[in-house]
């Protein structure tokens, strides 16, 4: 005898077809479900001496079938993105992801998650998504994992978003195994906020982790960032032992410039009657004049009307008329804890700026000229570009500790607010004179300058091979006039003679 199993909730009467024919021959009893307004109540009959398998159909539309609904899991999700991928010829892209693929395989977070059954891979073209079913930490560990192996693959900029949301597995037209839902779209909104080097996190996820006090001292939080539609999105920046990127997204820094340009917003109150009386008649006033004004200055110069719209476009041609190889490297951000060592940063900046005036096919503005545009002030690179009659600008910042130094810098096309280029280097102190090199040796090919073999030897030959003798000739060069200077005590000492 088989069983019959009714969809209850959506229909009212039902009958037994089997291989398509209705059956009525040893049919004793009716199904009948019956609802009422306060209290539904579903009545099943059973059929007795069925000796076929049937199915129990609508008889409304006995083409429906119930589908189950989508199952709904919670996963942590890691989303990865290789920055730049557009512009790599197709066989470096091709490198770039399988050497990506065995750098994220080889974690150990990765090879754990796997061997229990509780991670799902999926490719984006140019990343991957990794959903992990565990624990929120197993993400933001391998993100670690991942960023510590990638330092000894510099020319892999990666950035990372972080989130744990609700996902549901669907299979694509391929029949592969395939994520769609809130959660990986809130992730890859996240990643999209960040620069190169950044592990990003969602706010709801940082929540879960700042409850751990081994954590909490790593996630700095940075806001809000407007994203896709206008949304808004809560963002934490993930960062320690030099792993991560320290430094606030352009996407951030573009969105608070423009709300510091803004005009403040007052709450708007609603005037007394007497008050909007007067402003009624203020504004009639102001009407009447301005429209006496403009008949009186159209009559007296009727040439002026068809000049006054030519020179919106006359700005937009001179910005559009600096050189594409002109550039301004802009002082560079100390974020050493000690702050007497802004000298430092400035002494990275100024030897960059001077390799770059080395290129003769670059124009490259002095270093007395950029200096009014110091770190710690907003800065519009718009408006900076304008005034300086550049097209390109360089900035970053540099952090010195003990004998590490660390430097993060950018060239940004300021006409657009278009990040041309970017990279972090985070090296032993003695190195920083083939960081400052790298940089301008970076800066001009992104900028397809050609390179003289003088200028090339120039960029590649480090100024001096004493770290002690350049640090001193830094701090004598930016002191302050009329200001003293005191040596390091290691540099008091003679030398010993052998």
């Amino acid at each position: 005898m088989g069983r019959i199993v009714a969809p209850l909730a959506t229909a009212r009467s039902v009958t037994i077809f089997c291989d398509g024919r209705r059956i009525c021959k040893t049919l004793y009893t009716m199904v009948t479900i019956c609802s009422s307004r306060s209290n539904s109540k579903a009545v099943l009959s059973w059929i007795e001496h069925f000796e076929d398998d049937g199915r129990v159909m609508n008889a409304q539309d006995t083409s429906a079938e119930t589908r189950p609904d989508l199952p709904l899991e919670i996963a942590h999700l890691l989303l990865i993105d290789v920055v730049g991928y557009s512009k790599l010829l197709v066989n470096e892209q091709i490198e770039f992801l399988e050497e990506l693929n065995q750098i994220v395989r080889s974690t150990e977070c990765f090879r754990a998650a796997e061997t229990t059954g509780k991670l799902i891979r999926v490719p984006t073209g140019d990343g991957m998504a990794l959903l992990f079913l565990h624990s929120p930490e197993e993400p933001v560990r391998c993100a670690l994992e991942i960023s510590r192996t990638l330092k000894d693959h510099p020319h892999i900029q990666v950035r990372m978003g972080v989130h744990s949301g609700p996902v549901n597995q669907v299979t694509d037209v391929n029949d592969r195994t395939n994520i769609a839902g809130a959660g990986i779209n809130i992730a890859q909104r996240v990643m999209d906020c960040g620069d190169a080097g950044h592990i990003l996190l969602s706010k709801h996820l940082a929540d879960d982790l700042a409850e751990y006090g081994h954590w909490r001292p790593h996630l700095h939080d940075l806001g809000e960032c407007e994203v896709k539609y206008g949304l808004r999105q809560h963002l934490v920046n993930l960062y320690k032992d030099g792993l991560g990127n320290p430094h606030l997204p352009q996407k951030l820094k573009r969105g608070r410039r423009w709300k510091q340009a803004a005009l403040p917003v007052r709450p708007i109150i609603t005037p007394r009657w007497p008050k909007s009386l007067l402003s009624i008649a203020m504004l009639g006033s102001a009407a009447a004049l301005g429209l006496s004004f403009l008949t009186f200055f159209h009559r007296a110069s009727p040439t002026t009307t068809s000049v006054s719209p030519k020179a919106p476009a006359t700005a937009t041609t001179a910005a559009s008329a600096f050189p594409e190889k002109s550039i301004a490297v802009l002082p560079f951000e100390n974020l050493s804890a000690e702050k007497e060592n802004a000298y430092f940063a400035d002494g990275v900046q100024d030897e960059i700026l001077s390799l770059l005036a080395k290129v003769a096919d670059l124009k490259t503005i002095s270093r007395v000229s950029v200096m009014q545009y110091k770190s710690g002030v907003a800065r519009n690179l718009r408006e900076i570009s304008q005034q300086l009659g550049v097209a390109n600008v360089v900035e970053g910042s540099v952090q010195r500790s003990g004998n590490r130094v660390r430097v993060n810098a950018q060239l940004i096309d300021a006409r657009t607010d278009r990040q041309l280029w970017a990279q972090i280097y985070d090296r032993d102190l003695a190195d920083v004179f083939a960081i400052q090199s790298e940089i301008a040796k970076a800066i001009a090919e992104q900028l397809q300058a050609k390179l003289s073999p003088g200028a090339e030897n120039a960029i590649e030959s480090p100024p001096t091979g004493d770290i002690t003798a350049s640090d001193v000739y830094t701090r004598a060069k930016n002191l302050p006039e009329g200001g003293k200077f005191v040596f390091p005590k290691r540099s008091r000492r003679a030398p010993t003679r052998k």
